[in-house]
């Protein structure tokens, strides 16, 4: 079987890494790099707040190497749509064919980033599409995926969801009101062990922060939004 080239667009977060799972399962496509957007600025994984440090450490224990985005602090959409297009017409012109996101239901989402890879000669595969958030996070736990919260909205949740680790517990603490993926943003995750992982990830609990971003909407107004961030020590 001829399989197809491609990227994967990791965050280091758990829905990256059980579609990752699924995807070297399936076998249909040669996963080239992982590619990652990294704030320029501090040097860490794109709101997520993860050091660039743990993020190597992932691509050496899954055994794939990362190509690695830089972004300003914080990008306008006309900034972030032109770095992203130079990047990803890169990425075309080395033959590969698809860019594989872990992303599971926003329909708008999905279709910006179809519009966006289609102009450059790409195409988009979805292995969690339309799945049931709730089947997938105890999926994702069941088979040995270990992950921790390293930032949260504040509009949702309170700085004690920081640094905790998702297991059965936690979902049973989450507000009715957020989605047992976080998949509307309402937090996210850095995973450091599973069985894609060579070995466990080592790290330390650090400083908890608490900051506030200018979220730019489609029409260019802007909104503060809060977030909840845990540090993860090498």
């Amino acid at each position: 079987m001829n399989k197809k080239k491609a990227i994967f667009n990791w965050s280091g977060g758990k829905d990256s890494a059980l579609a990752l799972y699924h995807v070297l399962k399936d076998n249909k496509f040669d996963i080239a790099q992982l590619v990652t957007t990294v704030n320029s600025k501090y040097n860490r994984i794109s709101m997520h707040g993860v050091r660039n440090e743990l993020l190597t450490a992932q691509g050496l224990e899954l055994g794939l190497p990362i190509k690695r985005i830089l972004l300003p602090e914080t990008p306008s959409m006309e900034d972030y749509d032109a770095i992203m297009k130079d990047q990803l017409t890169d990425i075309n012109s080395q033959k590969i064919t698809h860019s594989i996101f872990g992303d599971i239901f926003l329909e708008d989402l999905r279709a910006y980033r179809e519009t966006r890879l289609k102009e450059v000669g790409l195409k988009g595969y979805f292995p969690l599409w339309k799945r049931d958030t709730t089947e997938i996070v105890n999926e994702f736990i069941d088979l040995g995926f270990k992950t921790i919260v390293v930032c949260a909205s504040s509009k949702l949740l309170g700085n004690d969801f920081t640094g905790r680790i998702i297991d059965k517990d936690f979902l049973k603490d989450l507000p009715k009101n957020v989605d047992p993926c976080g998949e509307n943003g309402e937090f996210h995750t850095f995973v450091f062990d599973g069985p894609i992982f060579k070995n466990p990830i080592k790290f330390k609990l650090g400083e908890k922060t608490y900051r506030e971003y200018e979220i730019t909407k489609d029409d260019n107004s802007t909104n503060a939004s809060g977030f909840h961030f845990c540090d993860l020590i090498p």
